[in-house]
Protein backbone atom coordinates (compact mmCIF):
# COMPACT_ATOMS: atom_id res chain seq x y z
CA UNK A 1 0.00 0.00 0.00
CA UNK A 2 2.83 2.24 1.22
CA UNK A 3 4.62 1.70 -2.35
CA UNK A 4 1.52 2.07 -4.35
CA UNK A 5 1.04 5.24 -2.58
CA UNK A 6 4.35 6.67 -3.56
CA UNK A 7 3.68 5.73 -6.85
CA UNK A 8 0.51 8.28 -7.17
CA UNK A 9 2.66 11.31 -5.32
CA UNK A 10 5.43 10.54 -7.76
CA UNK A 11 2.11 10.13 -10.94
CA UNK A 12 0.65 13.61 -9.53
CA UNK A 13 3.69 15.60 -8.88
CA UNK A 14 4.94 15.33 -12.46
CA UNK A 15 1.34 16.35 -14.14
CA UNK A 16 1.12 18.98 -12.07
CA UNK A 17 4.84 19.85 -12.94
CA UNK A 18 3.92 19.85 -16.75
CA UNK A 19 3.18 22.89 -18.02
CA UNK A 20 -0.20 23.92 -19.57
CA UNK A 21 -0.41 22.79 -22.98
CA UNK A 22 0.07 25.37 -26.01
CA UNK A 23 -3.60 26.80 -27.12
CA UNK A 24 -2.64 26.27 -30.85
CA UNK A 25 -0.31 24.25 -32.81
CA UNK A 26 0.76 26.01 -35.66
CA UNK A 27 2.89 24.89 -38.69
CA UNK A 28 5.13 27.37 -40.13
CA UNK A 29 6.13 27.21 -43.54
CA UNK A 30 9.21 29.40 -43.62
CA UNK A 31 11.10 31.10 -40.93
CA UNK A 32 9.90 34.45 -41.32
CA UNK A 33 6.62 32.95 -40.58
CA UNK A 34 7.68 30.92 -37.48
CA UNK A 35 8.78 34.05 -36.03
CA UNK A 36 6.33 36.27 -36.15
CA UNK A 37 3.70 33.91 -34.87
CA UNK A 38 6.66 33.86 -32.00
CA UNK A 39 6.09 37.46 -31.72
CA UNK A 40 2.33 37.35 -31.49
CA UNK A 41 1.11 34.19 -29.87
CA UNK A 42 4.16 34.21 -27.19
CA UNK A 43 3.93 30.98 -25.44
CA UNK A 44 0.42 30.39 -26.18
CA UNK A 45 1.60 28.53 -29.41
CA UNK A 46 3.69 25.31 -29.57
CA UNK A 47 5.21 26.74 -33.09
CA UNK A 48 6.91 24.45 -35.76
CA UNK A 49 9.09 25.78 -38.75
CA UNK A 50 9.33 23.71 -41.73
CA UNK A 51 11.98 25.25 -43.17
CA UNK A 52 15.33 26.18 -42.65
CA UNK A 53 17.48 29.90 -43.78
CA UNK A 54 19.50 27.75 -45.72
CA UNK A 55 17.08 25.67 -47.58
CA UNK A 56 15.18 26.90 -51.14
CA UNK A 57 11.90 27.35 -49.94
CA UNK A 58 11.25 26.12 -53.63
CA UNK A 59 13.01 23.00 -53.50
CA UNK A 60 11.47 21.27 -49.58
CA UNK A 61 11.24 17.59 -49.61
CA UNK A 62 7.38 16.48 -47.84
CA UNK A 63 9.31 14.02 -45.81
CA UNK A 64 7.56 11.92 -43.16
CA UNK A 65 8.52 13.96 -40.71
CA UNK A 66 6.54 17.39 -42.04
CA UNK A 67 3.71 15.02 -42.53
CA UNK A 68 3.87 14.60 -38.88
CA UNK A 69 3.69 17.72 -37.72
CA UNK A 70 1.43 18.75 -39.94
CA UNK A 71 -1.33 16.03 -38.32
CA UNK A 72 -1.48 18.15 -35.08
CA UNK A 73 -1.23 21.96 -36.19
CA UNK A 74 -4.30 23.96 -35.59
CA UNK A 75 -3.23 26.77 -38.12
CA UNK A 76 -0.53 26.64 -40.96
CA UNK A 77 1.06 30.13 -42.10
CA UNK A 78 3.05 30.42 -45.07
CA UNK A 79 3.70 32.15 -48.02
CA UNK A 80 1.63 30.75 -51.00
CA UNK A 81 1.73 32.13 -54.03
CA UNK A 82 2.81 28.44 -55.06
CA UNK A 83 5.96 29.56 -53.24
CA UNK A 84 5.40 25.96 -51.21
CA UNK A 85 3.71 24.21 -54.55
CA UNK A 86 6.34 21.96 -54.80
CA UNK A 87 5.69 19.85 -51.37
CA UNK A 88 2.93 21.75 -49.27
CA UNK A 89 -0.05 20.12 -51.16
CA UNK A 90 1.34 16.87 -50.26
CA UNK A 91 1.96 18.06 -46.67
CA UNK A 92 -1.42 18.42 -46.89
CA UNK A 93 -3.11 15.45 -48.32
CA UNK A 94 -0.93 12.87 -46.37
CA UNK A 95 -1.61 14.87 -42.82
CA UNK A 96 -5.29 14.26 -43.37
CA UNK A 97 -5.58 16.91 -41.13
CA UNK A 98 -8.86 18.79 -42.51
CA UNK A 99 -8.45 21.86 -40.50
CA UNK A 100 -5.38 23.03 -42.46
CA UNK A 101 -6.57 22.20 -45.76
CA UNK A 102 -7.21 25.20 -48.80
CA UNK A 103 -9.87 27.19 -47.71
CA UNK A 104 -10.12 26.26 -44.28
CA UNK A 105 -9.62 28.93 -41.19
CA UNK A 106 -6.17 26.87 -40.79
CA UNK A 107 -4.48 27.56 -43.72
CA UNK A 108 -3.16 31.07 -43.57
CA UNK A 109 -1.26 32.72 -46.97
CA UNK A 110 0.34 35.57 -46.44
CA UNK A 111 0.23 36.80 -50.17
CA UNK A 112 -3.25 37.34 -49.84
CA UNK A 113 -2.49 40.22 -47.67
CA UNK A 114 -0.18 42.20 -49.42
CA UNK A 115 0.04 43.83 -53.01
CA UNK A 116 2.19 41.40 -54.70
CA UNK A 117 4.88 42.65 -57.26
CA UNK A 118 5.67 40.93 -60.69
CA UNK A 119 2.57 39.50 -61.51
CA UNK A 120 3.30 38.00 -65.25
CA UNK A 121 0.88 39.79 -67.82
CA UNK A 122 0.87 35.84 -69.77
CA UNK A 123 2.20 32.43 -67.99
CA UNK A 124 5.15 31.07 -70.80
CA UNK A 125 7.11 28.41 -68.78
CA UNK A 126 9.32 29.22 -71.24
CA UNK A 127 10.21 32.53 -69.26
CA UNK A 128 11.71 30.38 -66.39
CA UNK A 129 10.58 29.55 -62.77
CA UNK A 130 7.50 32.06 -62.84
CA UNK A 131 4.49 32.37 -60.03
CA UNK A 132 1.00 33.52 -61.35
CA UNK A 133 0.24 35.03 -58.55
CA UNK A 134 3.49 36.95 -58.30
CA UNK A 135 6.39 36.92 -56.73
CA UNK A 136 6.36 35.20 -53.61
CA UNK A 137 9.41 36.52 -51.46
CA UNK A 138 7.03 39.35 -49.95
CA UNK A 139 8.86 38.84 -46.60
CA UNK A 140 11.78 41.54 -47.34
CA UNK A 141 9.73 44.27 -47.08
CA UNK A 142 8.66 45.27 -43.58
CA UNK A 143 5.54 47.10 -44.67
CA UNK A 144 4.58 43.57 -45.84
CA UNK A 145 5.25 42.15 -42.61
CA UNK A 146 3.14 44.63 -40.72
CA UNK A 147 0.12 43.83 -43.03
CA UNK A 148 0.94 40.73 -42.53
CA UNK A 149 0.94 40.57 -38.74
CA UNK A 150 -2.78 41.98 -38.08
CA UNK A 151 -4.14 39.41 -40.45
CA UNK A 152 -2.46 36.52 -38.66
CA UNK A 153 -3.17 37.50 -35.49
CA UNK A 154 -6.73 38.14 -36.04
CA UNK A 155 -6.76 34.50 -38.08
CA UNK A 156 -5.26 33.26 -34.04
CA UNK A 157 -7.97 35.37 -32.56
CA UNK A 158 -10.25 33.46 -34.43
CA UNK A 159 -9.18 30.34 -34.11
CA UNK A 160 -8.38 30.57 -30.02
CA UNK A 161 -11.25 32.74 -28.92
CA UNK A 162 -10.43 32.46 -25.21
CA UNK A 163 -7.01 34.23 -25.64
CA UNK A 164 -8.18 36.60 -28.69
CA UNK A 165 -7.37 39.56 -26.18
CA UNK A 166 -3.91 37.98 -25.93
CA UNK A 167 -3.32 37.77 -29.81
CA UNK A 168 -4.07 41.17 -29.96
CA UNK A 169 -2.50 42.74 -27.18
CA UNK A 170 0.81 41.44 -29.04
CA UNK A 171 0.18 42.57 -32.25
CA UNK A 172 -0.27 45.97 -30.98
CA UNK A 173 2.32 46.20 -29.39
CA UNK A 174 4.42 44.28 -32.16
CA UNK A 175 3.13 46.78 -34.65
CA UNK A 176 4.03 49.76 -32.41
CA UNK A 177 7.67 48.81 -32.05
CA UNK A 178 8.20 47.28 -35.72
CA UNK A 179 6.55 50.77 -37.01
CA UNK A 180 9.31 52.43 -35.03
CA UNK A 181 11.92 49.77 -36.56
CA UNK A 182 10.89 50.51 -39.92
CA UNK A 183 11.41 54.50 -39.73
CA UNK A 184 14.70 53.79 -38.59
CA UNK A 185 15.96 51.14 -41.22
CA UNK A 186 14.13 53.83 -44.35
CA UNK A 187 16.53 56.34 -42.95
CA UNK A 188 19.00 54.59 -42.40
CA UNK A 189 18.40 53.35 -46.05
CA UNK A 190 18.36 56.16 -47.55
CA UNK A 191 21.96 55.93 -49.25
CA UNK A 192 20.97 52.69 -51.08
CA UNK A 193 18.53 54.43 -53.07
CA UNK A 194 18.96 53.97 -57.16
CA UNK A 195 22.10 51.53 -55.96
CA UNK A 196 22.90 49.18 -58.84
CA UNK A 197 23.07 45.72 -57.46
CA UNK A 198 23.37 41.91 -59.50
CA UNK A 199 20.86 38.89 -57.81
CA UNK A 200 21.37 35.45 -57.77
CA UNK A 201 17.29 34.98 -58.13
CA UNK A 202 14.57 37.13 -58.12
CA UNK A 203 14.06 36.78 -54.25
CA UNK A 204 15.14 40.28 -53.65
CA UNK A 205 12.41 42.05 -55.67
CA UNK A 206 10.52 43.42 -52.28
CA UNK A 207 13.38 43.93 -50.89
CA UNK A 208 14.99 46.38 -54.00
CA UNK A 209 11.44 47.77 -54.71
CA UNK A 210 11.40 49.10 -50.71
CA UNK A 211 14.45 50.53 -50.48
CA UNK A 212 14.60 51.67 -54.16
CA UNK A 213 17.68 49.49 -55.38
CA UNK A 214 18.36 48.88 -59.31
CA UNK A 215 18.29 44.99 -60.13
CA UNK A 216 20.88 45.21 -62.89
CA UNK A 217 21.20 41.80 -64.07
CA UNK A 218 20.58 38.53 -62.37
CA UNK A 219 23.02 35.53 -62.34
CA UNK A 220 19.95 33.02 -63.48
CA UNK A 221 19.45 33.35 -67.12
CA UNK A 222 15.98 32.99 -66.23
CA UNK A 223 14.26 32.47 -63.08
CA UNK A 224 15.28 29.16 -61.60
CA UNK A 225 17.78 28.05 -63.72
CA UNK A 226 21.21 27.63 -62.89
CA UNK A 227 23.80 30.18 -63.73
CA UNK A 228 25.73 29.03 -66.44
CA UNK A 229 29.49 29.45 -68.01
CA UNK A 230 27.88 32.13 -71.24
CA UNK A 231 25.72 33.30 -69.06
CA UNK A 232 27.94 34.49 -66.32
CA UNK A 233 30.39 35.68 -69.20
CA UNK A 234 27.87 37.88 -70.58
CA UNK A 235 27.27 39.52 -67.34
CA UNK A 236 30.99 39.90 -66.70
CA UNK A 237 30.94 41.89 -70.16
CA UNK A 238 27.82 43.70 -69.49
CA UNK A 239 29.18 44.95 -66.04
CA UNK A 240 31.98 46.84 -67.87
CA UNK A 241 29.73 48.66 -69.23
CA UNK A 242 27.46 49.30 -66.31
CA UNK A 243 28.85 48.59 -63.18
CA UNK A 244 27.11 47.51 -60.26
CA UNK A 245 27.81 48.22 -56.45
CA UNK A 246 27.04 44.39 -55.15
CA UNK A 247 26.40 41.08 -56.36
CA UNK A 248 23.50 40.04 -54.16
CA UNK A 249 22.47 36.52 -53.14
CA UNK A 250 20.45 34.95 -50.21
CA UNK A 251 22.25 32.64 -47.68
CA UNK A 252 20.97 29.54 -49.19
CA UNK A 253 22.04 30.33 -52.44
CA UNK A 254 24.89 28.31 -53.95
CA UNK A 255 28.09 31.22 -53.43
CA UNK A 256 30.37 30.13 -56.25
CA UNK A 257 28.40 31.84 -59.09
CA UNK A 258 28.54 35.44 -56.82
CA UNK A 259 32.00 34.41 -55.97
CA UNK A 260 33.24 34.05 -59.53
CA UNK A 261 32.18 37.20 -60.65
CA UNK A 262 32.96 39.06 -57.76
CA UNK A 263 36.23 38.48 -58.46
CA UNK A 264 36.68 39.32 -62.18
CA UNK A 265 34.07 42.24 -61.98
CA UNK A 266 35.83 43.47 -58.30
CA UNK A 267 32.08 44.05 -57.23
CA UNK A 268 31.78 42.62 -53.48
CA UNK A 269 29.75 39.87 -53.31
CA UNK A 270 27.00 40.05 -50.62
CA UNK A 271 25.18 37.48 -48.71
CA UNK A 272 21.99 38.27 -47.10
CA UNK A 273 20.37 36.42 -44.23
CA UNK A 274 17.41 36.83 -46.48
CA UNK A 275 15.34 35.11 -43.73
CA UNK A 276 15.44 34.75 -39.50
CA UNK A 277 18.16 32.18 -38.73
CA UNK A 278 20.27 33.25 -42.21
CA UNK A 279 23.08 34.07 -40.32
CA UNK A 280 23.97 34.74 -36.12
CA UNK A 281 22.68 38.45 -36.40
CA UNK A 282 19.63 37.52 -37.79
CA UNK A 283 18.03 35.92 -35.16
CA UNK A 284 14.49 37.25 -35.31
CA UNK A 285 12.93 39.68 -37.83
CA UNK A 286 14.07 42.93 -36.29
CA UNK A 287 17.78 41.53 -36.71
CA UNK A 288 16.57 40.23 -40.15
CA UNK A 289 16.25 43.57 -41.20
CA UNK A 290 19.49 45.09 -38.88
CA UNK A 291 21.63 42.87 -41.00
CA UNK A 292 20.05 42.94 -44.23
CA UNK A 293 20.60 47.16 -43.90
CA UNK A 294 24.18 47.47 -42.59
CA UNK A 295 25.31 44.48 -44.88
CA UNK A 296 24.36 46.54 -47.96
CA UNK A 297 25.14 49.94 -46.40
CA UNK A 298 28.62 48.79 -46.43
CA UNK A 299 28.85 48.10 -49.70
CA UNK A 300 27.49 51.20 -50.42
CA UNK A 301 30.06 53.55 -49.72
Amino acid sequence: MHRILMLLIVITAGVMARPAAAALNIFACEPEWGALAKELAGDKAAIYTATTALQDPHRIEARPSLIARARSADLAVCTGAELEIGWLPLVQTQSGNPKIQAGRPGMFEASRFVTMLEIPAQLDRAQGDVHPGGNPHLHLDPRNIAKVAGALAERMAQLDPGEAAQYRARAQAFLQRWQEATARWEKAGAPLKGMAIVVYHKNMSYLSNWLGLREVASLEPKPGLPPTASHLSELLANLAREPAKAIVRAAYNDPRAAEWLSERAKVPAVALPFTVGGNEKAQDLFGLFDDTLARLLAVAR
